[in-house]
C-alpha cells in the first residue's frame, strides 16, 4: 500500500515552470513512510513519484519507481496483487526475467506481455501508472471496485496524477476552483461520484477503468475505458449445499491470499457477520492468535463492542478496544485534508481511530467490507423488494400517501415507525427515485429553500438524482434486490465506503484488505439467485448458513447496527456550540452558498429536539471544514 504521483509534460521539460514535483511525494508520506522515490525519463517528458509502505519484499530491491530489465517500462504502484506469484510463474514461462520478489514487477512484465489487457489478469486492489518510454505512452489503471484512488488533471501543457487530492494539489500552480456541480452532488449523497471532484477540471478515475495518454506528433491523445463490470443476469443452478460449499471455498481462498505478508497483520472486528467470518477464517488459517481491533461508544445503542468481544472470545484473539468520545472530533480538520474533497460519512471518525490503534500493533488489517453489497445485507434491499411488490396492489399508492402523514416522527433513526414513514413517503415513486430518496441528505425540494449564490441555479434541478436514474436504467431486467446491489456497487461502495477505509487507514500508514471484495467472490455472488442472499426477513442468508459454525447465534440473529456515530446527540450536547459557530460564522456566510435563515432553522430544530437533522448538519459541517482546509489554504511555492 503506497502513494503514487506523476507528471507528464507535452514538451519534455517536466521540471521547469512549476513547483518541484517532489512536493507531491512529501505531501503523501503518510501513505508510504518507509521510503520515498522518484524518477524522471531521459527525455524529460515523464516524472514518477512514490511513497512506499513495505509489505512484500522489504529489501531495497522493492523500491519504486521500478522498471523492467532494460529500463524501457517504469511503474509507480499502489496496492496489492494477490495472484502475483502465479502471474510471475506464467510470465517467466513466456521468457520474462525477474529481479525482485515484488508484486510490482509482475505488473511491469504483464503490461509488456498483454498491454492494457494486463489488468484483467490481476486479482487484487491497485492504482498504478506505467510510463512506456518506447511508445511515449502513460498507462494508468484502477482496480475493479475502487479500493485504491487515483486523481488527475491537465494544466499548462502537463498531465498530473496522484493518489490523493492533497498530494495532487500540493503543486501550487494548479488552480483550486470549486466545482459547484460537485457540491450539489455532495449535498445529495454525502460524497462526489467520479469523474467529478470538489475542484473544477480535477477528476477521479472511476473504478474498473484505465486511462491512456499517448504523446503523438499532433499532441496528446487521452483515452479512458472500462474493463470490468459485474453481471447479475446469468444465474447459477446450485443446490443450497453446493452454494454453501462454493462460497466457503472462495472466501477461504480470498482470506488466505490476503494473509500473505512480510509484516504483522490483524483484523478489524465490528461484531457484525462479515468481519466475524473473516476473523474466524483467519483463526483457522493461522498458527497463532489473530490480533483483532474494535471501536465503540459510551452510547450503548451505537456500540457493538459486546458483540465483537463475543467473537474475540470464541477464537481466542489478542483483542484491542477503544471508546470514541465527542472530543474525537478534534481530528475533523485533519480528515478533511486527507479526503481532499467534501465527504460526509461520520463513521470516518471511528474508522480513523480503529485504524490508529491497529497501526500500533500491525501494518496490515483485514476487514469485512463488501459483504452487504454482495449478499443483500442492507435493510433497504428488502424494503425495495417489498415496495416493488406492494405497489402493484390496487390502491396501495393512495393508502401509503394517506397513512404516511399520520405516523409520528422520531429522533431515533432506528425507530420502526420512523422507518415505516420513510418507506411510505417514497412508496409510489419510481425505483430509482424511491431508492435515491432513502439515501439522499438533501432532496431537490430541500435545496430550493437552502441554496443561495452560485448554487441557486442547481436548486430543484435534480441532477444528482438523474445520475441515479441512469444507473438504475442499466438494471431494468434485474430482480429489484440485484438492481439495488448493482447500483450500490457503482455508487455507495466505491465513493463512500471504500473512500472512507482507504483514507482513514492510509492516514495512519495502515494497509486494509477486504476478502469480500475479491472480484471472484463478487462475481460468484452476482450469479447467485436472490433467495440465497435475501430469504424472507433474513439478509445475507448464504453467508450465515455457510459459516454458521463460525458465528455465535447471538451475533447472527441480532438487528444490524451499521457503523453509526451519535453525532445527533453530540450536536445537541457537547458539540452544540461547535457546529453552530462553524455553520453560522462570517467566513461560512461569505461563501454565499446557503440561506442563513435556513441554516439557523436546521440547527434550531435539531438542537431543540423537534427534528433530527444530524446527517444534514454533519454534511454541512464537513463542507465548511473542507473549504477551510483545502480551498482557503494554498501551499507555499517551493523552489525548483
Amino acid at each position: 500500500m503506497c502513494g503514487i504521483s506523476g507528471v507528464l509534460d507535452w514538451d519534455g521539460v517536466v521540471r521547469s515552470g512549476f513547483a518541484h514535483p517532489s512536493g507531491m511525494v512529501r505531501a503523501m508520506r503518510h501513505r508510504g513512510p518507509d521510503a520515498q522515490g522518484e524518477w524522471t525519463s531521459p527525455d524529460g517528458r515523464a516524472w514518477l513519484g512514490h511513497d512506499r509502505l513495505s509489505i512484500i519484499d522489504l529489501s531495497e530491491s522493492g523500491r519504486q519507481p521500478l522498471s523492467n530489465e532494460d529500463g524501457t517500462v517504469w511503474i509507480a504502484f499502489n496496492g496489492e496483487i494477490y495472484n502475483f506469484q502465479s502471474l510471475r510463474n506464467e510470465l517467466e514461462g513466456l521468457g520474462h526475467r525477474f529481479r525482485t520478489r515484488t508484486d510490482t514487477e509482475a505488473i511491469v512484465h504483464a503490461y509488456e506481455q498483454w498491454g492494457t489487457d494486463c489488468v484483467r489478469r490481476m486479482r487484487g486492489m491497485f492504482a498504478f501508472a506505467i510510463w512506456d518510454t518506447r511508445a511515449k505512452r502513460l498507462f494508468v489503471a484502477r482496480d475493479r471496485v475502487g479500493k485504491k484512488p487515483l486523481f488527475y488533471t491537465q494544466h499548462g501543457g502537463r498531465f498530473y496524477f496522484a493518489s490523493e487530492l492533497q498530494g495532487l494539489l500540493s503543486e501550487s500552480t494548479l488552480p483550486r476552483e470549486v466545482n459547484v456541480e460537485a457540491i450539489d452532488d455532495y449535498l445529495s449523497w454525502g460524497y462526489i461520484p467520479a469523474p467529478k471532484t470538489g475542484f473544477r477540471n480535477v477528476h477521479k478515475l472511476p473504478p474498473a477503468h484505465w486511462l491512456l495518454v499517448d504523446l503523438t506528433p499532433d499532441g496528446p491523445v487521452i483515452k479512458v475505458d472500462r474493463y470490468w463490470q459485474l453481471d447479475y443476469s446469468q444465474k447459477l443452478k446450485l443446490t443450497e449445499q453446493e452454494a454453501c460449499d462454493a462460497l466457503r471455498e472462495k472466501l477461504t481462498e480470498a482470506v488466505r491470499l490476503r494473509m500473505i505478508s512480510d509484516v504483522p497483520l490483524g483484523a478489524f472486528l465490528s461484531g457484525g457477520i462479515d468481519s466475524s467470518i473473516v476473523v474466524g477464517l483467519m483463526a483457522g488459517l493461522s498458527d497463532r492468535p489473530v490480533k483483532t481491533f474494535s471501536i465503540g461508544f459510551n452510547e450503548s445503542s451505537f456500540s457493538e463492542l459486546p458483540h465483537a468481544r463475543r467473537i474475540a472470545e470464541k477464537w481466542g484473539t489478542e483483542h484491542h478496544e477503544l471508546i470514541v468520545e465527542p472530543n474525537a472530533l478534534e481530528i475533523v480538520p485533519m480528515l478533511a485534508r486527507h479526503y481532499g474533497e467534501p465527504y460526509a460519512d461520520s463513521s470516518a471518525v471511528p474508522s480513523y481511530y480503529v485504524a490508529k490503534i491497529t497501526r500500533d500493533s500491525v501494518t496490515v488489517a483485514l476487514n469485512g467490507d463488501g459483504g452487504d453489497e454482495s449478499f443483500a445485507g442492507y435493510d433497504r434491499y428488502r424494503a425495495a423488494y417489498m415496495a416493488e411488490r406492494l405497489r402493484r396492489l390496487p390502491g396501495a399508492a393512495m393508502g401509503a400517501r394517506m397513512l404516511a402523514p399520520l405516523l409520528p416522527d422520531s429522533l431515533d433513526f432506528r425507530n420502526p415507525t420512523r422507518r415505516l414513514k420513510r418507506f411510505l413517503q417514497a412508496f409510489d415513486q419510481s425505483t430509482s427515485d424511491r431508492y435515491a430518496r432513502w439515501l439522499t441528505f438533501f432532496r431537490p425540494s430541500d435545496k430550493v429553500a437552502l441554496y443561495s449564490g452560485d448554487l441557486t441555479r442547481l436548486a430543484g434541478a435534480g441532477a444528482p438524482e438523474s445520475w441515479y436514474g441512469r444507473l438504475f436504467a442499466e438494471t431494468r431486467s434485474l430482480h429489484p434486490v440485484d438492481a439495488c446491489m448493482a447500483v450500490d456497487v457503482q455508487s455507495y461502495l466505491p465513493y463512500d465506503l471504500l473512500v472512507k477505509v482507504d483514507i482513514t487507514s492510509m492516514a495512519t500508514s495502515l494497509e486494509g484488505r477486504s476478502p469480500f471484495l475479491d472480484h471472484e467472490v463478487m462475481e460468484f455472488a452476482a450469479k447467485l439467485p436472490v433467495d440465497l442472499k435475501l430469504r424472507g426477513k433474513t439478509s445475507k442468508y448464504l453467508p450465515k448458513t455457510a459459516f454458521q459454525d463460525l458465528l455465535p447465534r447471538e451475533n447472527v440473529f441480532r438487528p444490524k447496527m451499521g457503523f453509526g456515530v451519535p453525532v445527533g446527540d453530540w450536536f445537541r450536547g457537547p458539540l452544540k456550540d461547535l457546529v453552530r459557530d462553524a455553520l453560522l460564522s462570517d467566513k461560512a456566510g461569505q461563501r454565499g452558498y446557503f440561506q442563513q435563515s435556513e441554516l439557523n432553522r436546521l440547527l434550531t430544530e435539531h438542537q431543540d429536539g423537534r427534528a433530527d437533522h444530524a446527517f444534514r448538519l454533519w454534511s454541512l459541517l464537513m463542507l465548511e471544514m473542507w473549504h477551510r482546509e483545502m480551498v482557503d489554504r494554498v501551499p507555499s511555492r517551493q523552489a525548483v
